[in-house]
């Protein structure tokens, strides 16, 4: 399992993701689940990702082998993530390359027992246009953030959500949000053993067109760490607080 979460706000987008895999109690592994391309002062593009992990990784290595390509012929007119028009076009490219995913292996997979579900979420913002962030199902089909639904989640979502419910709105500032990303992480590590560190975190800063912040939060990050820490004593002492129920 995974947890990822992603916050547009008028300032910008926040990217939070674990990289903890598991096929059983006794199969855990760790792999990235955010991938990210920048074309700084064009574009920059990130996905995070959940579910089955070779329908993902055969995502990514497809977007990945269609920019080589292009690369490699000197073919200009080529379509790729780093030259589609827009955002939207972006996720309808990585939505094409997850239903040819699915189509050739779900049977297969379904077959011998194993889930072939996945979901990635596409985020990011290209020179003229807004910054977006959109959920992609197996299908292949997406929805996009809004003012009203400011954030998106896949994997193990239940935990993380009541803070963020709580506490992000688009006004709310990107330091703010970060908070809520970390503490939205940390209760659910928490509360599930398939997620778990070390962690990738992004933020795109609106009209920036290059990652603000790009880095790998160990378990020993003391920043994390404290955010934990003080997360735990503060709702401690407002429950110690909460008044006594009427019997």
């Amino acid at each position: 399992m995974t947890y990822c979460v992603g916050l547009k706000l008028n300032e910008g987008i926040v990217l939070l993701s674990d990289t903890r895999t598991n096929a059983g109690v006794d199969n855990v592994s760790r792999y990235r689940k955010m991938f990210t391309w920048e074309v700084p002062g064009d574009r920059a593009i990130a996905l995070m990702t959940s579910g089955n992990l070779s329908i993902t990784q055969g995502v990514i290595a497809r977007l990945e082998r269609t920019i080589e390509q292009a690369e490699i012929n000197g073919d200009k007119d080529a379509e790729t993530i780093l030259n589609a028009e827009s955002m939207f076009r972006v996720a309808q490219l990585v939505g094409a390359e997850m239903r040819l995913m699915q189509d050739t292996h779900r049977a297969s997979l379904e077959q011998s027992g194993a889930a072939a579900d996945a979901s990635i979420i596409v985020a990011g913002q290209r020179k003229g246009g807004d910054p977006r962030l959109y959920l992609l199902y197996a299908a292949g089909n997406f929805i996009e953030a809004t003012e009203d639904t400011c954030y998106l989640q896949i994997g193990e979502h239940k935990y993380g959500k009541p803070i963020l419910d709580r506490v992000v709105t688009p006004e709310t500032p990107i330091a703010e949000a970060l908070k809520a990303a970390f503490v939205s992480m940390d209760s659910t590590i928490r509360s599930n053993l398939s997620v778990g560190m070390p962690l990738d975190l992004a933020v795109i800063r609106s009209g920036g067109l290059a990652f603000d912040v790009l880095r790998r939060i160990e378990p020993d990050d003391e920043g994390f760490l404290d955010i934990s820490r003080k997360w735990s004593e503060a709702l401690r002492e407002a429950f110690h607080a909460l008044p006594e129920v009427s019997r």
